[in-house]
């Protein structure tokens, strides 16, 4: 009687209180999201409660780790919570990359409709189309292997992002071979903007409006050479029209920042020159604005969060 009684009463006051907590979102593998050409996983965090009509972010993580791990340590998860959106996390698999690198310099998964970009492409159109998400306002970005086939991205499906985040990466059309990596990410490559901007405009029939570019590299960076951000500024530049001058200069938590901004006054292209830094994802941990990420291998703290950044230039985080 008396266990009765004791059920009974935790049974009143879960009614009074409306029930119990609905359990909190969490990272779920999607299967079936397409024909998956590129045999890559898809992973999905999206906020509970969240009503269509927002943005989607596409993380990719680097070398040697996966979605979850990258998700999380990035800060993405946690401003998924924040900024309202559905995060896309694709993962790699050992049988396509030992080291589980997204294979940005194989002709056959960086061109469009084929391969690890074409699954991408579809982890996206399935992502938008479950959640009712707005199709114009979706991102990408990633780390190293994740960076270079975030310009990968961008180059091939333009049409698809309306920006992209590329942290220590490399820029699009650099190699078609393993070995030819080795030299795009260190000592880097050096070409002409207009000749970085035809592997671009070779990339897809698309005419433009073209996405917007963030650029993030470490100075200390021995893995992936800081020249792959001059680089990389050069070809976006040059796809977007402009000037290989900045508009504006200034630093941003004591790093320089450079933006080049379009005829509309847009921030069509910008760098980050983590000063000192090596090769990973700048992070802030903290819970205050402006803050994220927690420390671990290639996620390293500077006291700059980049995820956040992004989020403030795609118009769904408040300026920290």
């Amino acid at each position: 009687m008396r266990r009765f009684l004791v059920l009974f009463l935790a049974f009143a006051i879960a009614v009074l209180l409306g029930g119990p907590p609905s359990q909190a979102a969490a990272i779920r593998q999607i299967t079936g999201f397409g024909g998956n050409p590129g045999a890559l996983q898809m992973f999905e965090y999206r906020p509970d409660g969240l009503p269509p009509g927002r943005p989607v972010v596409v993380a990719l993580h680097g070398c040697t780790q996966n979605a979850t791990g990258y998700g999380q340590g990035s800060g993405w998860v946690r401003l998924a919570d924040q900024g309202a959106f559905t995060l896309v996390l694709p993962q790699q698999t050992s049988a396509n990359n030992f080291s589980q690198c997204f294979n940005w310099f194989q002709s056959s998964d960086v061109t469009r409709g084929q391969g690890e970009v074409e699954s991408i492409a579809q982890m996206v159109r399935w992502a938008i189309a479950d959640s009712g998400a707005d199709a114009s306002r979706v991102y990408v970005t990633g780390l190293s292997a994740g960076g270079a086939m975030t310009a990968a991205l961008l180059a091939t499906y333009p049409d698809l992002f309306a920006g992209g985040g590329i942290v220590a990466g490399i820029p699009y059309g650099c190699a078609t071979t393993a070995l030819q990596a080795y030299g795009c990410m260190y000592p880097g490559q050096d070409l002409t903007p207009a000749q970085w901007a035809a592997k671009v405009f070779a990339a897809s029939s698309y005419q433009g409006p073209w996405p917007s570019v963030s650029i993030w590299q470490g100075t200390a960076d021995y893995t992936v050479a800081p020249a792959n951000e001059r680089e990389l500024a050069e070809q976006w530049t040059a796809v977007h029209g402009l000037s290989t001058t900045p508009s504006a200069t200034d630093t941003v938590a004591g790093y320089p920042h450079a933006v080049y901004r379009d005829s509309s006054g847009r921030i069509a292209v910008e760098t980050y020159a983590i000063t000192g830094m090596g090769h990973g994802q700048p992070i802030d941990p903290g819970t205050a604005a402006g803050q994220c990420g927690q420390a671990g291998a290639y996620l390293l703290d500077v006291n700059l969060c980049a995820a956040w950044r992004l989020g403030m230039l795609w118009g769904f985080l408040p300026a920290s």
